[in-house]
């Protein structure tokens, strides 16, 4: 499933779609376009995306349909209310890189086949930088051999790793999302520790750098947090989200606590609700807040 001549659709063309629908014109495919904002797809139609108006007409002679939706109820409600799954031909692959529950994802995957139709859960990390460079970190769930046909595409966007079955794409997101919302938040205790001890917490960022305590996240949240540049990179509505989904995912395998997660999940739901949607990295400025306000320091 390699050649450029293959009939794809993407449905979702937000922060994220846009810049993965670029990679895939850019690479030579014309994809056809479908956005619930028409006027966010167009701007992809001069590179030589077709846009149409239905879901269910980008996707009737695709031979991949690529789903980047914000949630499990707008991927459902397109797929099963919007006419897109009768719309599918025998033989497709859905590829769906919506963050959503697993259990969502295995429930529209035994729907499709019963309608002959392949399903891939491939959600993604690494937000609208590794978008536009295709350096995604990809999580994939469903059956090996068709994963092996779609692989090629989505090497165009990142780096595809197949997980397991049906779902797994999603668990493997979940934990992601773990990782990443854990480490936020002991960034920023740690430097709010710092800072309110009288240390420069700049300063200290730089010191830890190299060391055990080093990440992804000490580097570009912990910055973030020093120059106090809290613009949306990372929405904490959906980092929330995904915490939420976690915990759900728990429950059903019968896990009975992840106190971690829903530790964050909580520092989320009072940043949001006290600061609104900042970046993920907001998370110090809740527990600014819970420690009695912004410190009189940068």
């Amino acid at each position: 499933m390699a050649s450029a001549s293959l009939s794809i659709a993407f449905l979702g063309i937000g922060l994220m779609g846009s810049r993965q629908a670029k990679r895939l014109l850019e690479a030579g495919y014309s994809p056809t376009l479908w956005n619930r904002s028409r006027e966010k797809a167009e701007v992809l139609a001069p590179l030589g995306a077709r846009v149409v108006d239905r879901a269910a007409d980008a996707v009737s002679d695709a031979d991949v349909v690529i789903l980047m939706l914000e949630n499990g109820r707008i991927v459902t409600d397109v797929l099963f209310s919007q006419g897109v799954a009768e719309a599918l031909k025998p033989g497709a692959v859905l590829v769906d890189m919506s963050s959503i529950k697993p259990a969502e994802a295995q429930d529209h995957a035994r729907h499709l086949a019963e309608r002959d139709v392949h399903h891939i859960d491939a959600p993604v990390s690494g937000g609208t930088t590794g978008a536009e460079k295709g350096t995604l970190a990809i999580m994939a769930g469903g059956e090996a051999e068709i994963f092996a046909r779609v692989e090629p595409i989505l090497s165009i966007m990142g780096r595809p790793v197949h997980v397991g079955p049906h779902g797994a794409g999603q668990l493997a997101k979940l934990a992601n999302q773990i990782i990443v919302g854990v480490t936020i938040g002991a960034v920023a205790e740690a430097l709010l520790l710092a800072q309110r001890g009288g240390a420069d917490p700049a300063k200290v960022r730089e010191a830890l750098r190299g060391g055990f305590a080093e990440s992804r996240i000490l580097e570009l949240h912990g910055q973030r947090m020093v120059e106090r540049d809290f613009v949306t990179k990372g929405r904490s509505v959906t980092h929330l989200k995904d915490l939420d989904n976690a915990l759900d995912a728990a429950e059903r395998i019968e896990i009975d606590a992840l106190p971690y997660t829903a530790l964050t999940a909580d520092l989320f739901r009072g940043l949001i609700e006290n600061a609104g949607d900042l970046d993920h990295s907001g998370l110090f400025v809740e527990l600014e807040r819970r420690n009695g306000g912004r410190s009189s320091k940068p």
